[in-house]
């Protein structure tokens, strides 16, 4: 793996631990004693966090060895 590709790699494992977190805090209770308009904030970051890591995801598949070319 190239070094680039591993930075993709852990920028993702770490999005992905950041997400787990905030999607565990949304649904918990403790969410709802948030103020409006940061709830709903919340709601649209982890609404673009999820699209991101969606984005790295397609990335890295890209590289897996199952996508190289034979040869």
């Amino acid at each position: 793996m190239q070094p680039h590709q591993q930075r993709v790699v852990d920028e993702k494992n770490e999005l992905a631990e950041r997400l787990q977190k905030l999607q565990v805090f949304v649904g918990s209770k403790k969410f709802n004693e948030v103020a409006e308009p940061e709830r709903s904030l919340l709601l649209e970051q982890m609404h673009h966090m999820t699209a991101y890591y969606v984005t790295l995801t397609k990335r890295t598949d890209l590289w897996a060895p199952a996508a190289q070319p034979a040869g």
